[in-house]
């Protein structure tokens, strides 16, 4: 803005709302009714100072520079509940949420945890400051080899990108060696990248840092760019999202797809195998990032209901109204954080709907939440004999040795 040729810089509420207005449909947020839905259906909207509907009203008001004085935003975990529910399709999550996450990040208001995981994620290619060499090191558990395609150097029908968690943490590792076997079984000709990957970063996108997320995609873009392959499958969602919603805005459109669909267009081939493994209520607890974000509910189900024995049940919130795990966003580097300011645990609400539903096991489909779950159950009474199984370990699980 220029005043009598002299160049001034806009307060910090201007130039907030200015760069909303930028985001796809963010012009929408001019449209705001005021009606708190968005406040009312966040799932820490009572532990926040800033609630996106008092946010947008701040912002109205032109005293949004108190925002970077709370802490409050991080209890945010990026669901997309309060874009779901939204009566003039506010992009509240990425045009509001995710744009003061980053204006937190600048102001240095971030707390120490999450500080440490985007780090990592700096330095190592992973929030979890693990080597790059040793992103494969799950596959040596399998008595067949799986290919890494630059070593390979032939092209592949699936490039499977395995991402962060599926590939170190060590609950999650029993889901990627799950999904392997399986591909391997049906004859799949597969390759991963290896220690050439490097994290997805639409979590940290989406936890405020936007130029380590597009430092993340260009690099895989760039190993991607190099390899043979037909399309792209995660069984991270988070992963999904990014390659599908994300990359492509940065000039990376590859084909991809969640494992879900692809098993989906596999079960001619996969039934046959499976043997009877007694019965079992089964409720299926829908990602942030498969469901609501990316509009995929039927494939995880149709999988599911395929397995002999087992009764699919819905809990109280299901699609586009489940509960969120509480890893999205961040949330992943900030249980400590969040426990401190609301005392409460979003995959502890989620296990109380599985007990209420008297399900024998949860089942999942996203690396995030079979840790977060089977700790989520230890502290529930009524969860002791509930098991948290991934989509694909059910199906393993039932086809045996």
């Amino acid at each position: 803005m220029a005043v009598n040729g002299i160049q001034q810089s806009l307060p910090f509420t201007a130039q907030f709302k200015e760069s909303l207005l930028k985001i796809p449909e963010g012009e929408n947020i001019q449209a705001c009714l005021q009606c708190a839905c968005c406040s009312g259906v966040c799932p820490f909207g009572f532990a926040m100072d800033f609630p996106p509907g008092r946010m947008i009203a701040w912002m109205r008001a032109g005293i949004l520079d108190e925002m970077l004085k709370s802490d409050s935003v991080w209890m945010c975990v990026s669901c997309y509940a309060c874009t779901e529910v939204c009566p003039k399709d506010i992009p509240i999550t990425l045009a509001l949420m995710t744009r003061a996450k980053e204006e937190a990040l600048l102001a240095g208001n971030v707390p120490a945890e999450l500080q440490s995981a985007l780090e990592f994620s700096q330095q190592y290619g992973n929030p979890l400051g693990e080597s790059s060499r040793k992103r494969a090191a799950w596959s040596e558990e399998l008595d067949f080899e799986i290919p890494i395609i630059r070593k390979a150097k032939r092209p592949v029908d699936i490039l499977w990108f395995v991402g962060d968690y599926a590939s170190y943490h060590p609950r999650s590792k029993n889901v990627t060696i799950a999904f392997a076997t399986l591909l391997n079984k049906l004859g799949i000709d597969f390759g991963i990248l290896g220690p050439d990957e490097f994290s997805d970063g639409d979590s940290q996108r989406l936890a405020g840092e936007r130029g380590l997320f597009e430092m993340l995609a260009e690099k895989n873009a760039k190993v991607i760019s190099r390899c043979e392959f037909t399309e792209i499958i995660t069984t991270d969602p988070h992963a999904y999202n990014a390659f599908k919603n994300e990359y492509p805005q940065l000039g990376f459109d590859f084909p991809v797809r969640h494992y879900t669909e692809f098993l989906v267009e596999h079960l001619d081939e996969i039934t046959p195998l499976f043997k009877e493994n007694g019965k079992a209520k089964v409720a299926y607890h829908d990602p942030c990032y498969l469901g609501r974000v990316n509009k995929i509910y039927d494939a995880p189900r149709q999988l599911i209901e395929a397995i002999p024995g087992l009764e699919l049940i819905e809990m109280a919130h299901n699609k586009s109204t489940s509960l969120c795990c509480g890893g999205g966003g961040g949330g992943m580097w900030l249980d400590g954080f969040r426990w401190e300011k609301s005392e409460s645990r979003l995959s502890e609400w989620r296990v109380k709907e599985a007990v209420a539903v008297n399900a024998d096991i949860l089942a999942v489909a996203c690396p995030y939440e079979p840790p977060r779950f089977e700790d989520a159950a230890k502290a529930i009474t009524g969860a002791e004999k509930l098991q948290v199984k991934d989509v694909v370990e059910l199906i393993v699980d039932a086809i045996g040795n």
